[in-house]
């Protein structure tokens, strides 16, 4: 669904609640996609909504204003093809402005800034002028996280390494910067502008806590960051109508630094991910946002863990559903009934079984005790069975018109008693052989024809006794021989009719053995692939972990980088005990 304009996502009620927009969520619902999120906080008024704008590739769309007063309220979307990458959708958030002396509530502010955390998976702090302590004191909202998020159902937050991995990219964006990029009289980037504004200060006094708390706390959530500066893009007098100008009548600089920001987002901003790398499209986003607002609304903190479960199993079972639709659309296509042999079905259902299940797998996680995936295995099995019984009836069905079909002339002998008379049992038999031929030389009957013709055979019998008592011209030793001849056909049909019974029966055990290897097979596929994620997750957090104690080392904080110690420990024994226990496994 294109966007021609942003749209509010979440909106403040009267009653100081959150209600998501059903639009908003519709749209999010239409996107099959993987979603790159970008959101911007900041105070009111530093120009939020310009910085998105040009992300869009547009000069206008989220409300830019021109007064003191907030225009963005609640949070805004824009979805658009992400420029640089195919098959991706580029999300856009922008939120209302934090501080806003109108509004003065400073917990919707809190509020704002969590789910901002929460939905992104790049988050961009604007602020103007420049990294002074004030700006950063400012970001006050970060030390208050923690009672505003929380990562598991029981509510240990000793761990802080626990938010590193579910937060986002941090990157900082100073408006109208005005300062040269310099420390001690030598260049430097402004990465390490920011790196610099986040040092801490050495001693145990209320005031350097306070001055210290934000910066760890930027420090330990987020732990890769990045920092953009830009020039003022034009003059204050022309700032009213910065919508209309062209990029000609922009600060040439500000025009540059506004184009690396923009490729930068395109290059580096990455898939928004919940827990181990779980790949998250619009749809997924839609029933975060919904999951979210129920717990805020609720009273309740949201909490990251219980979201991811809520939302696995929305997921799993709208995988289940897709895969078995997949599966019968895909029988329904290219089963055509009756099948010649049990083989000939079994094939197909074998092939389709694959493919239904490797799409659940695409799409499903967290999907505890396999319980979905036995869901679908058995679905598909049931499934399978009814095709199995249809398969049957029609070859009963074409088998049975047949024979009648090609009985039809000789039943109208019968009953004119035709063969009732001398020679009358030879003629009978002639024309019932015949019938028998042209029906075996008939294709596509089905698996049932063996049996079918085997019914038909022993309902004449009688009729057939009766016309050889009836002919006077075929002695008694002739008529025990006719008997007994008639006696080894009977048992040749039962026995090619049993035989296509056993048949029959061992390839429902092949299919069932099949079934369990595949659903085996493909299980321990993701239990490997989802614990390499975990690993990959783990180590990322390990390596942040390992960067701040060295970077406090550094900066001679001898006892804080020792209090990581456990925490990085610790860290290392999951990772290394990574996906060992096993785990319950009983798939069908």
């Amino acid at each position: 669904m294109e966007m021609k304009k942003p749209i509010c996502l979440i909106e403040n009620t009267l009653d100081n609640k959150f209600q998501c927009n059903p639009q908003a969520l519709e749209i999010l619902n239409s996107i099959s996609q993987p979603v790159v999120v970008v959101a911007v906080v900041g105070l009111y008024r530093t120009g939020k909504s310009f910085l998105m704008n040009q992300l869009a590739g547009k000069k206008s769309g989220f409300s830019l204003g021109s007064t003191i007063q907030s225009e963005t309220k609640g949070i805004w979307m824009w979805c658009i093809p992400h420029p640089n990458k195919y098959n991706e959708t580029l999300v856009l958030l922008d939120t209302e402005g934090l501080g806003d002396v109108e509004k003065g509530d400073q917990t919707n502010d809190n509020w704002i800034f969590a789910l901002s955390v929460l939905l992104a998976s790049t988050l961009v702090y604007n602020s103007m002028s420049t990294i002074s302590n004030d700006a950063v004191e400012q970001l006050q909202y970060v030390t208050e996280l923690t009672k505003y998020i929380k990562v598991n159902a029981e509510g240990d937050q000793t761990e802080d390494a626990l938010y590193a991995g579910f937060f986002p990219l941090f990157l900082w964006t100073v408006r109208d910067f005005t300062l040269q990029l310099e420390l001690n009289g030598k260049p430097i980037t402004a990465d390490e502008y920011l790196e610099n504004s986040l040092k801490l200060k050495k001693g145990d006094t209320e005031r350097i806590d306070r001055f210290n708390l934000p910066r760890e706390c930027i420090r330990k959530y987020f732990p890769t960051r990045k920092c953009f500066v830009f020039d003022q893009p034009t003059s204050p007098r022309k700032m009213w109508k910065i919508e209309e100008l062209s990029d000609s009548d922009l600060n040439a600089d500000f025009v540059q630094q506004a184009k690396e920001f923009c490729q930068y987002i395109y290059n580096e901003a990455k898939i928004k991910t919940i827990k181990e790398g779980i790949t998250a499209t619009g749809k997924m986003l839609g029933h975060l946002v919904v999951i979210y607002m129920d717990a805020i609304n609720s009273g309740t903190v949201p909490c990251l863990e219980n979201a991811v479960s809520a939302l696995a199993q929305i997921e799993n079972s709208a995988a289940v559903l897709n895969s078995l639709s997949y599966y019968k659309e895909k029988m329904s296509q290219d089963v055509s009934l009756p099948t010649d042999t049990t083989e000939e079905l079994s094939d197909l259902h074998g092939k389709y079984e694959k493919e239904a299940l490797e799409l659940f797998m695409k799409r499903s996680f967290k999907d505890k005790d396999h319980k979905h995936q036995e869901e679908l295995a058995m679905a598909v099995v049931e499934e399978y069975k009814s095709i199995c019984c249809k398969n049957e009836e029609e070859s009963k069905k074409r088998s049975l018109a047949l024979l009648q079909q090609l009985y039809t002339e000789m039943e109208t002998k019968v009953n004119e008693g035709i063969f009732i008379r001398p020679g009358g049992y030879q003629q009978y038999k002639e024309e019932l052989n015949r019938i028998v031929n042209q029906y075996k030389s008939t294709p596509h009957k089905g698996i049932k024809a063996d049996a079918v013709l085997l019914d038909f055979l022993k309902d004449k019998e009688d009729l057939g006794s009766s016309i050889l008592n009836a002919d006077n011209t075929i002695s008694k030793h002739q008529m025990e021989l006719e008997v007994e001849k008639i006696k080894q056909e009977t048992m040749e049909q039962e026995r090619k009719a049993a035989e296509e019974k056993h048949k029959e029966l061992k390839q429902n055990l092949l299919d069932q053995e099949r079934t369990h290897k595949e659903n085996l097979e493909q299980y321990m596929e993701k239990a490997e692939s989802e614990r390499k994620k975990y690993i990959q997750e783990q180590n990322a957090i390990l390596d942040a972990k390992l960067k701040e104690q060295q970077q406090l080392i550094n900066e001679g904080f001898a006892k804080k980088s020792e209090s990581m110690a456990h925490e990085i420990q610790a860290l290392r024994y999951q990772i290394a005990n990574a996906g060992r226990g096993g785990g319950r496994c009983v798939i069908i």
